[in-house]
């Protein structure tokens, strides 16, 4: 797997190139971030095995108002060993979505760790984050606001727009309204980087 591209066929197929966006997966080993992938590429669930480097995907994806977007997901393994290569995969990266399982309270302070260890690196300020609360169909899942509290996301940088989407990756539930918030998140911030070159 890797590197595919979906067939499905895009009803704009002479978009811009700039309609493409580059977008970091990350999180926890074992929070579901292939899933997330393959569950947008395939609509489908694919068994997966832990990721020991990275997964590459374009993806056409239909937003809101029927327009289709292109992203280009770099879905990078989250063991404790492969961390320290993330922050070379968010050089220059439109987006990160980072997720979480909901039902894993054990491991929530790591995974507060390592997001906030992110968002702080120099390049990445201002780059939006969507954070993926996955595995909200199970009973023990906690409630949005716990993993808020828990992930300390009111103490973010004010640059970083975030925004936190329940989803079943499995089944594919809030996978496109988290796309399309990263989306809106991307183009206000485009839209911001244009006009503080036009004030210069």
């Amino acid at each position: 797997m890797g590197n595919g591209l979906s067939d499905q066929t895009p009803i704009f197929s002479s978009l811009p190139s700039f309609q493409s966006f580059h977008i970091v997966i990350l999180g926890l080993d074992s929070a579901g971030k292939t899933t997330v992938l393959y569950r947008l590429q395939f609509n489908e669930f694919v068994n997966t095995v832990p990721t020991k480097g990275f997964n590459t995907e374009k993806i056409k994806v239909t937003l809101g108002n029927s327009k289709t977007v292109t992203f280009h997901f770099w879905d990078v393994g989250g063991q404790e060993k492969l961390r320290p290569l993330w922050k070379s995969y968010t050089r220059c990266t439109d987006g990160i979505v980072f997720v979480v399982d909901s039902v894993d309270v054990e491991r929530m302070e790591e995974a507060k760790t390592e997001l906030h260890k992110i968002t702080r690196i120099s390049e990445n300020q201002g780059v939006p984050v969507l954070i993926i609360a996955n595995k909200q169909d199970l009973r023990n899942s906690l409630s949005l606001s716990e993993i808020e509290k828990m992930l300390a996301m009111s103490e973010l940088s004010s640059s970083t727009p975030w925004h936190l989407q329940p989803t079943c990756a499995i089944i594919g539930d809030g996978l496109k309204e988290g796309l399309e918030k990263l989306h809106d998140m991307i183009i206000k911030r485009r839209k911001m980087m244009r006009q503080q070159k036009k004030k210069r």
